[in-house]
């Protein structure tokens, strides 16, 4: 069977295999995952996946933003925490990763989403690879502050200068921060907001040129470079396959 190369983006990924062997390749090596066992995937991260055998393979991957697990950890939230594994054994966070995966038709209602996300934080904090130190209030709203200011400008020129003057601290410092609090870089939030717009000009019927050029890539070869780079496909490919969908 095929396997198809993509990134998590800026979120981590969170799955449960439900039947079948899952392969994949992650952080360098191959890894397998058999029913009941839970997938965590960090952003960023490139990886593939297949079925391991010829019976198939079914399974559930959640996207969890990183904002949501600060939120669940209550009033001193940490950095994301970081599963170093990818395939874990932990019956209390597969519990929790089913009650939002049992029906993927519907939103949750709002007890049963807040109820999994406190669950699904202490899990991930409970197979974290060691103990993070809290962020500070001072670089949290740092890097909330650049967070929202890329949200609305990111199909503009955003350089690092203007990050410093959102987030009142220095540029390397402001990386690191970002990345400990969201997992990513603000380089790759960008761009990953940018595929966002270009995803909705796509589907609205927007051209390819027309598309990157509303998202803020340079063109439309940039735009084709990135999309590939993510989600593992051309665009065209994107937009054949999301209306086949």
């Amino acid at each position: 069977m095929a396997t198809v190369s993509h990134r998590t983006g800026t979120t981590p990924m969170l799955g449960i295999t439900i039947s079948g062997v899952q392969t994949f390749r992650y952080r360098g090596s191959s890894r397998f995952s058999l029913p009941g066992k839970v997938i965590v995937l960090h952003p960023d991260e490139v990886h593939d996946g297949a079925a391991g055998t010829d019976d198939g393979l079914v399974y559930r991957m959640l996207y969890l933003p990183p904002a949501l697990v600060a939120d669940a950890e209550g009033d001193a939230p940490g950095t994301l925490p970081f599963v170093s594994e990818p395939v874990i054994n932990d019956p209390r966070l597969r519990r929790a990763l089913a009650d939002l995966l049992e029906d993927i038709i519907h939103e949750p209602q709002d007890l049963l989403l807040d109820d999994s996300l406190s669950r699904i934080a202490a899990g991930l904090r409970r197979n974290a690879s060691g103990a993070p130190s809290p962020i500070g209030p001072a670089a949290r709203r740092a890097v909330l502050a650049c967070r929202d200011y890329l949200d609305v400008h990111a199909e503009d020129l955003v350089s690092s200068g203007t990050l410093e003057d959102v987030a009142g601290i220095g540029r390397y410092e402001l990386a690191r921060q970002f990345r400990r609090m969201l997992g990513t870089s603000p380089h790759r939030y960008l761009i990953m907001r940018r595929l966002d717009r270009a995803r909705q000009e796509l589907r609205a019927g927007a051209s390819l040129a027309d598309a990157a050029a509303a998202a803020g890539f340079s063109d439309q070869a940039h735009f084709t470079r990135h999309l590939k780079k993510t989600y593992g496909m051309t665009p065209g490919r994107w937009v054949a396959l999301s209306r086949a969908g």
